[in-house]
């Protein structure tokens, strides 16, 4: 093997992996083009044609195994337990982090997507309304980025490059979905929180996370971890009850920051929220 190939066997785990199947047919193939010189021309072409199509498919597999992020090719689905999910919530609520000036912005980004900040000036010059971090000071909760994944390691790595901390939700972004996501921001928002503390391989959308998901149809069944979710809007985490015989119910979910809230779960009904429970949540 020369330097740079991809090694093909280490992902060949067995003689039946389909890409395995794919060398040996174009293996095959070439041996018949060589041995096969009696044949007719059209079945000749017709060889050539299958053993192109297979080649230009095996150097597709190969860029894309060599080319994906490390959460892209995790395959299978995710199988925390309850107190996993519960601890990297918490992780995400406590995160302790200080920002400079650089990292404001309101106005657009680079590539022209407009971006504003959650710091509190901006409540007041750029009518911010979920505006609440300071500069220079320690700040506590990730904030929220419309379309953010971030871990609170990448996120404070994204701060010391001079990212923006944080981008605000507006009806436009809602419109325009992921084409408002900013790469020069980092965060979270509510459904990417969601799916790190299922530690799903990408971010799934309040529209997805339902398709991972059996409904609780009663809501004294709910258990650390679940969900209450509003499709295409929002979604919050369920740790416990502040008080159960009033409805009253405590979420983990990322608004302006994440952070820990109480609810009225009624009143979350009737807003449209439905409880779900994730498929690979363990006890």
């Amino acid at each position: 093997m020369q330097a740079g190939e991809p090694d093909l066997t280490i992902r060949f785990q067995d003689s039946f992996h389909p890409l395995a199947v794919l060398c040996s047919l174009v293996l095959d193939a070439s041996v018949s083009l060589r041995q096969k010189r009696s044949m007719n021309a059209r079945n000749r072409n017709l060889l050539i044609a299958a053993v192109v199509v297979t080649a230009g498919i095996l150097a597709f597999v190969v860029w894309e195994n060599r080319h994906h992020s490390p959460l892209d090719s995790s395959a299978g689905p995710s199988a925390p337990t309850r107190s996993e999910a519960m601890a990297l919530a918490e992780q995400y609520v406590n995160h302790s982090w200080t920002a400079g000036a650089a990292n404001i912005h309101h106005g657009k980004d680079p590539k022209g997507i407009p971006v504003n900040t959650l710091d509190a000036a901006g409540k007041e010059t750029h009518g911010i309304e979920t505006g609440w971090w300071l500069v220079g000071e320690t700040n506590v909760g990730l904030p929220y980025k419309w379309g953010g994944f971030d871990t609170p390691e990448s996120f404070d790595a994204g701060l010391r490059e001079g990212k923006y901390a944080g981008d605000a939700y507006s009806s436009e972004k809602r419109r325009l979905l992921d084409l408002s996501v900013s790469e020069s921001a980092v965060g979270i928002d509510c459904s990417g929180f969601i799916s790190r503390c299922w530690q799903l391989s990408r971010s799934y959308s309040t529209r997805e996370l339902p398709d991972l998901c059996e409904p609780v149809p009663d809501p004294a069944q709910l258990r650390p971890g679940d969900i209450l979710n509003r499709n295409n809007n929002h979604v919050r985490m369920f740790v416990g009850w502040e008080d159960q015989s009033a409805g009253l119910a405590i979420f983990y979910e990322a608004s302006a920051r994440v952070h820990r809230k109480v609810h009225d779960i009624d009143e979350m009904f009737r807003e449209g929220y439905q409880a779900w429970r994730y498929r690979g949540m363990r006890d």
